[in-house]
């Protein structure tokens, strides 16, 4: 088990390192005259050179990369123009816009989105998981066709439409639910709670359909093995089967789905966190691409690249816990 967690953190760190090339390549190298897209159209030739030797942008690409990551594991000194300000490891640059790390801007955000992306993670797994259960089970029967049709419409349906419908109904018709605002969870964990119920279920209704599809389509096929039809001809129940056979089989791509999605959602969930007003770091990197503030653009991509890639580490664990076919290799 050790080699095989030394094998994937060596496997993890390679990939890390080469989406953050990849990434300054793609914002920094590619563009052309970053320099000129800092500034703005209406700054003069003089105002874009200053930009230039400011950012150290005429220095050799390789070297600007390296300086790049020497910021990440050891911080980094930048010009402000009349001096220099330090900025700590890890440092992902400064705000062209605002002046602060991009760190501290990020990590403001982070409890956000985490907030949102764990509670809808725990709502949709148990809403789709448990709906694919009852789905396969009840194969063949009504149950399946209504079941399979609610999850056609909530796939269908645009998130957007989801969260609105929710806002009507629960905050203006029936108003059992505040209209969410979001609550930092130390100052009012009751609050936090409740505000955060609407974009929870708004967000969860749409990956549940997913996953409800994903997990009936592998209980099926893991159903119709050998094993388990040796297993039936011995009598054993259908509910063991289901139960102790072909969710187990049927893990393996839920975990494989769940590991890509927590991971993207971190950055995202844009439209939910913009219907219900969570300033979240979906948010943040949609207000930064608009204004070309390239640091914390880059910033926010690889944070989100790190969640995904310490989510399908995780889980390449988890396969083994959950499916026995699955070796350490």
């Amino acid at each position: 088990m050790t080699r095989f967690l030394l094998r994937r953190l060596v496997g993890a760190l390679l990939v890390l390192l080469l989406l953050s090339a990849l990434v300054y390549a793609l914002f920094y190298v590619i563009p052309g005259n970053v320099a000129q897209t800092i500034c703005g159209p209406r700054c003069s030739p003089a105002q874009v050179a200053q930009v230039h030797d400011r950012l150290g942008l005429g220095d050799p690409v390789w070297a600007q990369y390296w300086h790049f990551l020497q910021g990440i594991f050891a911080g980094r000194d930048y010009s402000t123009g009349t001096g220099s300000e330090h900025c700590g490891a890890p440092c992902l640059g400064m705000s062209y816009r605002s002046g602060q790390p991009v760190t501290t801007l990020i990590a403001d955000k982070l409890p956000v989105s985490g907030s949102l992306v764990v509670g809808a993670f725990v709502l949709w797994l148990v809403l789709g998981v448990g709906t694919g259960i009852l789905s396969a089970w009840r194969r063949g029967r009504p149950t399946e066709r209504v079941l399979t049709g609610i999850t056609l419409a909530g796939t269908a349906t645009p998130v957007f439409v989801i969260g609105l419908v929710l806002i009507i109904v629960f905050c203006s018709t029936l108003q059992w639910l505040p209209f969410p605002t979001y609550v930092p969870f130390g100052q009012d964990p009751e609050q936090w709670a409740w505000n955060l119920v609407l974009p929870w279920f708004s967000l969860a209704l749409i990956e549940s359909a997913k996953y409800a599809r994903l997990t009936r389509g592998a209980m099926l096929e893991t159903l119709a093995e050998d094993h388990v039809r040796t297993f039936r001809a011995y009598g054993v129940s259908e509910r063991s089967l289901v139960v102790r056979h072909a969710l187990r089989g049927a893990l393996a791509p839920v975990i494989a789905m769940s590991a890509l999605d927590v991971g993207t959602m971190f950055g995202g969930a844009t439209l939910t966190e913009s219907l219900f007003g969570i300033p979240g770091l979906g948010r943040a990197l949609v207000q930064a691409v608009q204004v070309s503030d390239l640091p914390v653009v880059v910033g926010a991509v690889l944070v989100i690249g790190f969640f995904v890639v310490l989510a399908n580490a995780v889980a390449d664990v988890l396969y083994v816990v959950a499916d026995r076919r699955v070796t350490l290799a």
